[in-house]
């Protein structure tokens, strides 16, 4: 069943351009090197600076042998570090963790049939 974490905060507005480029960069790193897709989301509409980033995993378990992984990894480190240290406000980290439904989940009458 597949798990979903979605980030939410927002960058610093004297950081925009560099801020973009770290999050393009940290995209492209986690979807190269880790088994799970990262996405990166810009606001359209609603608050102007703040950006998302969805990453899907195939299970908990993968999640956490994904980020076990991500957290040995001195490259990644400096990438995540750099961004939330320099390019995002500080207390408007928001994560949320979803996981997917794909079969019916049994009901106590189906279970009773």
């Amino acid at each position: 069943m597949p798990v979903y974490v979605y980030q939410t905060f927002e960058i610093k507005q004297e950081k925009f351009k560099e801020a973009i480029e770290n999050l393009q960069e940290m995209k492209k790193y986690r979807n190269e090197q880790y088994d799970h897709t990262v996405e990166v989301f810009i606001p359209i509409a609603g608050q102007d600076y703040t950006y998302s980033i969805l990453a899907t995993y195939e299970s908990l378990a993968e999640m956490e042998i994904q980020n076990r992984k991500m957290f040995d990894d001195d490259n990644y480190l400096k990438l995540v570090g750099y961004l939330f240290l320099e390019h995002v406000v500080q207390g408007t980290m928001n994560t949320q963790i979803y996981r997917g439904i794909n079969k019916k989940i049994a009901s106590k009458e189906d279970k009773a049939n």
